[in-house]
């Protein structure tokens, strides 16, 4: 009982640290998680064997982490280092794309195919950021995305805040429909043994529904807004995307691996290669192919896998102490048993805490949740994982502070210049996320 009180204690505190948002996540998990283990773990329950099951260093040494029959890796209780690996070997392949100056050429390209007039460039900025974000770290559409909206807006004279936001969205939700975009995915899919294919069977239309209904949406809001606006500067004209790229030869290199990358994802079912293993291998090739490796390793968001780390601690002691159980039954008590009832309280549950705690971890708790509810109910763990990735994806888009992203593009905006009030932010983002839950919750029942 008192490792109990323990584990549940550190846990709130480190919420509601993360929900003040006044100190760093990734000190603040870490600190969390290293609690857990030491006092709880070690302390408390006096149980080594449970400190390094919560540690997972004997992942490496299994030949199925590296290489499984489908693709499939087991679920542990403790450190994901399959999230881990897969995560940063992205983003230095990511890194490297954008050293290469891909991301640049592709927005400078898009904005002068279509005159620079914003309504259409607002639209088209959205689609490609779901577009990208269903292969590319979100976070990292949403940085390259928010400095070409700013500097646009700073040629065409408007306001760029509405693009920012569309963006987000956007980002957000073409994440939501593989594992390889939303981290929340990649945990969830990397835990349960899901393939790419998987979530983009059941999450592709859902969120290709969602995006034509957001388009429609961010069209009919801002519409008027955009109207009279934007005189094209002459010097845009004489912009040429190409001037974008440094080196011909190395951004032909960089889009060659990260096409090879998408491959082996979309076919890792077949070939048997894990998620940790391709991301090992897209961090391998990309680094030797650069003469600057270590400028890559140390432009990598290491506070982010620093911050999932002490998040996987931390929810490990809540899983080994008995804590999650309690939330199961919790959530056991109010779905009944009845499968259609528990998808719309787990999709609502989830968007609700998500939206104000950070669908990251909100998504590390589920996955020990979801299974004790598959195999207590009975009911289906899959169509139970589509109402939770639903959930943390789309309920973390209604406010700055529901996923990385968000955080992220708020306050690269407001460093160009473009602040961003809670206010105005949830103004558009929060109905257009209870429109796309709506959509999915009807839409999940309907198929499942």
């Amino acid at each position: 009982m008192l490792s109990q009180i323990l584990a549940l204690i550190i846990a709130i505190v480190l919420f509601s640290a993360l929900l003040q948002g006044k100190y760093p996540r990734y000190l603040l998990t870490l600190a969390a998680g290293g609690a857990m283990v030491l006092v709880v773990l070690l302390g408390t329950m006096g149980s080594p064997a449970a400190a390094l099951e919560a540690l997972s260093v004997d992942s490496f040494v299994k030949p199925q982490f590296w290489f499984a029959h489908g693709g499939v890796t087991e679920f542990n209780v403790g450190i994901n280092w399959s999230t881990i690996l897969f995560l940063a070997g992205m983003m230095i392949m990511v890194e490297a794309m954008s050293e290469a100056g891909f991301f640049d050429w592709v927005c400078l390209r898009l904005a002068k195919a279509l005159g620079f007039r914003p309504m259409p460039l607002m639209l088209s900025f959205m689609v490609l950021a779901a577009l990208l974000s269903m292969f590319v770290d979100s976070i990292t559409v949403v940085l390259f995305l928010v400095v070409a909206t700013a500097r646009l807006a700073h040629f065409l004279r408007f306001d760029p805040v509405p693009m920012i936001i569309g963006e987000i969205f956007a980002a957000n939700l073409g994440g939501a429909a593989t594992m390889s975009g939303d981290p929340p995915n990649i945990i969830i899919g990397t835990s349960l043994g899901l393939s790419f294919w998987d979530f983009l069977r059941n999450n592709g239309v859902i969120c290709l529904i969602g995006l034509v209904l957001v388009l429609v949406y961010f069209y009919l809001c801002f519409r008027s807004k955009s109207r009279g606006e934007a005189a094209v500067a002459p010097e845009l004209w004489e912009i040429d995307p190409n001037d974008a790229i440094p080196s011909r030869r190395r951004f032909l290199a960089r889009v060659s691996i990260f096409g090879v990358v998408i491959l082996l994802i979309a076919t890792h079912t077949l070939t048997g290669l894990t998620m940790p293993t391709i991301g090992v291998l897209a961090a391998a090739v990309t680094l030797v192919s650069t003469k600057t490796p270590q400028n890559l390793v140390r432009q990598m968001d290491w506070k982010i896998l620093g911050f999932i780390i002490g998040l996987f601690l931390t929810v490990s002691g809540l899983e080994q102490t008995g804590v999650l159980d309690g939330m199961a039954q919790f959530l056991a008590a109010l779905g009944g048993d009845h499968a259609d009832q528990m998808v719309v309280v787990l999709i609502w549950f989830t968007a609700i805490v998500s939206a104000f705690v950070d669908n990251i971890p909100m998504a590390t708790v589920m996955v020990p949740v979801l299974l004790s509810l598959a195999e207590t109910l009975g009911m289906d763990l899959h169509t139970l994982t589509w109402a939770v990735s639903k959930g943390t994806d789309i309920g973390g888009i209604a406010t700055p502070i529901g996923a990385s992203a968000n955080v992220t593009g708020v306050a690269l905006a407001a460093k160009e210049g473009h602040p961003i009030s809670w206010k105005r932010y949830c103004k558009y983002a929060m109905p257009a996320a209870v429109l796309v839950l709506v959509v999915s919750m009807v839409l999940i029942l309907a198929l499942h």
